[in-house]
This record gives C-alpha cells, structure tokens and sequence, in this order.
C-alpha cells in the first residue's frame, strides 16, 4: 500500500460535509473502502466498525467521522482537502478525520502485511455525533449494541501524536437564589436574589478542593453566567448563577456538588454532568505501547471531552494527528507528514500492545 495513499483518503473524507446527524453519505464511503480491500465491517446507523481477527484480548481504534459547521473566514474552500506547505487544510483535517484516515489505513497495511493479533482482535471504529448530538452518540450506540466491550483502546483525536493519558471531566452546576420582590424604593420590603447570589459566588471563589491529580491538577470552578432582574426599579426574586467545573479524577461529581451544597444558600442542581473525568494508569500495557510506538514524548493530560468517557473503566489513550488548538477553527489543518507518521505509530502501538498482553498471558 502507498503512503501516500492515507493523504488521499483523508483528503477525500475531508470533501464530505460530514455535519452531526449528517454522516450517512460518509460513513457509506468508508464502508465501500474497507470492503474493497476485503475486511469484515458492520455497520449500525452511521457508525461503522471492522476488524482483523477473531481473540477474546480486543483493542479498540475509534475516531469520529462528523464535524462542526464551516467558520468563517476559512482562507479556503471548508469541505475540499486544500494541500499547501505539507499542511490539508480543511473543515476535520485534524478534528479528526486524519486519525480515523490513519487508524483506517494502519488496519489495512497490517492487513495487507498478513498480520493477526495472536488470540486477539484489532477494531477500529469510525462513528457518528461525537461534536454535538450526544443523545446519539455513535461510539455509545455501538457499545449499547453490537462492538464488543475492548480490553484496551486508543481514542483518535487530534493531540500531536503526544500520548493523553487523563482527560478533565464538565460538570455544569445552576445555582437559584431566591429573595422577594418589591419596588426599588421600598426596598427594605423586599430581599435581593442577586445580592443574596453574590455572597455565595464569594464564598465559591474561597472554595478549594485540596486533592490534586498528578496530570490534570486541581478542580477548577467559574462562574459563566448570571441571570436576575425583570426591570430596572424591582427588586429581584430570582437570580440563577451557572458554574462552569472541570474536574478531575480525584473527586467524583457528587463530591463536588455535595461540597458546593454545603457552602452556599442557593439551591443547587446538576444541569449536567455526563462528561466525567477519565484516565489511565502509567503502567498499563496500552499506555507502553504507545511511549515505545512515539519516542521522546511524556504522557499528558487534556482538559478537552472526547468518546472516551464511553470507555470509562477501560485502559484508553487519546493520541491522534494534528493539533488540539486548531480543532473548530477557520484555519483547521493537518501537516501530511504528522499523518503519514500516525500510520506508523497506530500499528508499532498496536502490535506492542498485543505482544505485551501476550508475554503477560504467557507469565502468569
């Protein structure tokens, strides 16, 4: 297989405007490319799955096919691979249609190669409504169905091929102070939510949450958004506050609501927490393989979400090609030397970790 074969399917999944909830014609694409090269897939929705053989030991490649709208001020056309100075520019060159483009061609050269794992099974899955539309999410949809649970995984996102062990969590808290309403004149008849809302943002900034994480650091709490007031001689009843939490491993999400509760008068509730903090031990194989498969880098921690929350519980790196930075914005690219390498790394990490887990098998 040409290495530069993985430049031309990149660049051609790139020409698919490939919006969440708008897969259909792409993931149709990328199933007639796996089966003309003679691998078993199955498909369900816009999510598609392959692999290469058959063991109880399965290592997950997954990455996303769909993308958030064009910005403006693209310096080119979004939806059409622009190749200038080695770099595609394009709406998911990074973001990440160059992992799943590499994860794809690193199973068909070791396909090509006559490669299996030994008691063992490489999957690589290419899903749907990862950007947005989460009540859909294609990585979950396959986990709920059909994909069988993986061992280990590598999550195809864009990090420079430098090896993300730890991801933050989002946790989005409201915050309801209520007080009573009277006009602003008599205000000694009324109780202001918003002044009452005040003190406790006070008492937030105080707040610390003292167990640090060795990658991620500490839990981080900002107020993003205050709403209160219906004129301006009322005193108001109502004043809502949303906190904006990055976590981290090293508290669960109830902890941090629970601690919150106990420092603040408003009522407190989760308006949403279903993106939990994730991570990987230093020491698991999958974590090896990839420090031996990408020499020189240190394992890193990431304060963006990506599908690996669905793998919770399961030890996953996130390693792909391209930069986090550019992801959703107008100048989104990829270098094509990055991609070309993501193939190499993809399958040096895959067959370290099945020759790691097979000596593991073999010694104990």
């Amino acid at each position: 297989m040409s290495k530069r074969r993985v430049l031309d399917l990149l660049a051609s999944m790139i020409q698919f405007p490939s919006l969440s909830g708008e897969e259909r014609e792409i993931c149709s694409y990328m199933q007639s490319y796996v089966e003309d090269a003679g691998i078993e897939n199955k498909r369900i929705d816009n999510s598609l799955y392959f692999w290469l053989g058959n063991g109880s030991n399965r290592l997950l490649l997954a990455s996303h096919l769909d993308v958030v709208p064009p910005s403006s001020e693209h310096p080119y056309l979004p939806f059409e691979a622009t190749h200038i100075n080695g770099k595609i520019y394009g709406r998911g060159a990074s973001d990440a249609k160059a992992s799943g483009a590499a994860m794809t061609s690193a199973l068909l050269e070791l396909a090509d190669e006559n490669w299996v794992p030994d008691n063992g099974q490489l999957i690589v899955a290419l899903t749907e409504c990862e950007e947005t539309d989460y009540e859909n999410n294609g990585l979950q949809k396959l986990l709920q169905t059909s994909l069988p649970r993986p061992q280990a995984a590598l999550i195809g996102e864009p990090t420079n091929l430098v090896p993300i062990v730890a991801q933050k969590g989002l946790l989005v808290v409201r915050l309801d102070s209520t007080g009573k309403s009277a006009h602003a004149a008599r205000h000694a008849l009324g109780e202001n939510a918003i002044l009452k809302a005040s003190d406790d943002i006070q008492r937030l900034l105080n707040l610390k949450f003292d167990r640090t994480h060795p990658i991620l650091g500490k839990v981080s709490v900002n107020v993003t958004s205050i709403q209160g007031g219906t004129a301006r001689n009322v005193i108001p009843d109502h004043c809502i506050i949303y906190l904006d939490i990055r976590s981290t491993p090293s508290y669960t999400h109830d902890e941090i609501v629970d601690t919150i509760r106990n420092i603040v008068d408003s009522e407190v509730s989760v308006h949403s927490g279903r993106i939990v903090p994730v991570s990987t031990e230093i020491d698991e194989c999958i974590v090896h393989a990839c420090l031996d498969a990408a020499p020189g880098t240190q394992p890193e921690g990431s304060p963006t979400a990506s599908d690996w929350i669905y793998l919770k519980g399961i030890p996953s790196v996130k390693i792909g090609p391209g930069s986090s930075e550019l992801s959703h914005t107008s100048n989104e690219h990829v270098e094509e030397k990055e991609v070309l390498w993501a193939v190499d790394f993809y399958k040096a990490a895959v067959k370290g970790y099945f020759s790691r887990t097979s000596a593991t098998e073999s010694s104990s």
